[in-house]
């Protein structure tokens, strides 16, 4: 596979797109609070996303190596669990807990990506250090998406500004987005500045830094689609879907 450079026409239905997917997230995450069930969002964001004439980009989407396809149009990720957490009738939201809500949206045949991490109710101040810090990492890995740079500079940029404070997840990345919901490039948030896929004009990628509390290593639960934390300890994620240009990248899901 190879990178897909988007066109005029193409940017424009994903611009499109991307605003409708961040209303949609804000929209959903505004609901969460203490004895709201993680089925309750999944469902809210289905209805809005349909509202909008859009079509869940995740909802049975099954990725090569998977065994099932994936039940819901939101992952829902709670605590230790970093991505792809299974949308649930049973996971009731306390209060202190954090959830990281990742939505994927095909609109107009083009597809966005975004996830930011939310408190319920209210949390330690721990945590709201880590939610602070990995929306500050996306920030900074955006900050170097211009043209001209490498996905080396955007990893190296968030890993440098991470170092040693939190966990950086390794086997997980941002992806390039937009004809298919993950293509090139593969974005990791840690590299070397300088190396890797060059970053051109009209490339669209969706960075997401995931930090834990804790160390770096995860394991995937026995649903086979929930990725965890190792240790046990608390994970943030938060991800934009931007376009790449001269200057500053475009944020499209805002």
């Amino acid at each position: 596979m190879s990178v897909i450079i988007k066109n005029k026409e193409q940017i424009e239905k994903i611009r499109e797109g991307g605003k409708i997917l961040a209303k949609v997230l804000n929209m959903v995450a505004k609901k969460v609070k203490p004895g709201v069930s993680t089925y309750e969002l999944d469902k809210y964001a289905y209805d809005l996303i349909k509202k909008e004439g859009g079509t869940p980009a995740f909802l049975n989407y099954k990725p090569e190596g998977a065994e099932t396809p994936f039940p819901g149009t939101i992952c829902a990720s709670v605590n230790n669990e970093i991505v792809h957490g299974i949308p649930s009738k049973t996971r009731i939201l306390k209060e202190g807990d954090i959830i990281s809500i990742d939505v994927g949206l095909r609109y107009k045949g083009y597809f966005t990506d975004h996830a930011k991490t939310v408190a319920v109710g209210k949390i330690s101040k721990k945590d709201e250090d880590l939610l602070e810090a990995t929306k500050k990492a996306l920030e900074i890995g955006i900050w170097a998406a211009r043209g001209g740079a490498t996905v080396g500079d955007i990893g190296h940029a968030i890993e440098s500004f991470v170092y040693k404070k939190y966990g950086i997840v390794r086997e997980l990345a941002g992806h390039g987005v937009g004809v298919k919901i993950h293509e090139d490039p593969y974005v990791p948030n840690y590299g070397k500045a300088g190396k890797g896929e060059k970053l051109v004009l009209g490339m669209v990628i969706a960075i997401e830094p995931m930090l834990n509390i804790g160390g770096d290593a995860i394991t995937l639960a026995p649903d086979n689609w929930t990725i965890k934390t190792a240790d046990g300890s608390k994970s943030a994620h938060f991800e934009h879907t931007i376009l790449i240009t001269e200057g500053d990248a475009e944020i499209l899901t805002v």
